[in-house]
C-alpha cells in the first residue's frame, strides 16, 4: 500500500524520466569515449571488462551519485512541501514505512540505470574488443557469455557498493526540510569522496567513496571485504533512520 502511494506521489515529478535519461547519458559515455579513440583502448593489456571499467566507470559512478542525490531530494521534497509530512504524522502511518517505501523507489531506479550502463559497456566490449569475441560467438558464444558474466559481476558489485550511499542520501533528505540544503550536502559528500586517498581500506569505506571502486582487476579478498562492509553499512543506515524517527516522534 505504501509503495502504491509513493508511486502516485511522484507521478508528476519527473522522477522516473530523470533516471531513465540519466542512465542513457551515463551509458552513452563509454560508447563515445571508446569510439573516439578505439586504438588506444584495444591496445591495452587485460580483459575488455577491466579496460572499459577502469577507463569509464569513475565518471559513470559520479553521474550515478549525482542523480541519486537529486532523486532523494525529490522523494522527500514532495513530503515537506505544504507541510505534508506534519499532516502525515497525525495519521496512523509508519514513518519508517514511508522511508523504506521511498528506498524501494530509489534503489530499483538506480538498478535500471546500471542495466542501461552495463548494456552499453557490453556493446563496447563486443564491438571494439577483437575478432576473437565475434568468432567465438559464431562457434558457440563462449566468449560472449564470459564477457557478459564479467560485466554482470562488475555491475552487481557496483550496485552493492552504492547502496549505502543511496540510503544515506535518503536519510539526509528525510532530515532536511529545505531541498537545496540536502542537495548541497550530497554534492559536498560526493566531491569529498573524490579527494580521499584510495590506498587506505578504512577510508575507502566512506559510503560515497565505495561506489568508485570496481570489481574488474580487484583482489578477491578485497572484493569480499567490500561487499561485507557495504551490506553492513546499508543495514546500519536503515537502523539509524528508524532510531532517528523515534527520537523525532518524542520531540515533535
Amino acid at each position: 500500500m505504501s509503495l502504491t502511494l509513493e508511486l502516485k506521489k511522484i507521478k508528476r515529478t519527473g522522477f522516473f524520466p530523470a533516471f531513465l535519461a540519466g542512465g542513457i547519458i551515463a551509458g552513452a559515455f563509454p560508447v563515445i569515449n571508446t569510439a573516439a579513440r578505439p586504438e588506444m583502448f584495444t591496445s591495452m593489456s587485460g580483459s575488455a571488462a577491466e579496460i572499459l571499467m577502469s577507463a569509464n566507470y569513475e565518471t559513470i559512478a559520479m553521474l550515478n551519485l549525482l542523480l541519486l542525490t537529486a532523486g532523494a531530494c525529490i522523494l522527500y521534497h514532495i513530503e515537506y512541501a505544504g507541510n505534508g509530512i506534519q499532516k502525515m504524522q497525525t495519521l496512523p502511518v509508519s514513518e519508517s514505512g514511508l522511508f523504506f517505501g521511498k528506498a524501494f523507489l530509489l534503489v530499483p531506479s538506480f538498478f535500471l540505470m546500471l542495466c542501461i550502463e552495463g548494456t552499453a559497456m557490453f556493446f563496447c566490449g563486443i564491438h571494439w574488443f577483437g575478432e576473437s569475441v565475434r568468432a567465438s560467438a559464431i562457434a558457440g558464444s563462449t566468449a560472449v557469455g564470459a564477457l557478459a558474466a564479467d560485466f554482470l559481476r562488475c555491475f552487481g558489485f557496483a550496485f552493492l557498493l552504492t547502496l549505502p550511499a543511496a540510503l544515506l542520501l535518503l536519510l539526509f533528505s528525510s532530515l532536511c526540510r529545505n531541498m537545496w540544503v540536502m542537495l548541497g550536502i550530497g554534492i559536498m559528500c560526493i566531491f569529498l569522496a573524490t579527494m580521499l586517498p584510495d590506498d587506505n581500506f578504512l577510508i575507502s569505506l566512506f559510503p560515497f567513496a565505495m561506489p568508485f571502486q570496481t570489481y574488474a582487476g580487484a583482489d578477491r579478498d578485497l572484493v569480499i571485504r567490500c561487499i561485507i562492509a557495504a551490506v553492513s553499512e546499508t543495514l546500519v543506515i536503515g537502523l539509524i533512520e528508524i532510531i532517528l524517527i523515534r527520537i523525532r516522534r518524542l520531540f515533535a
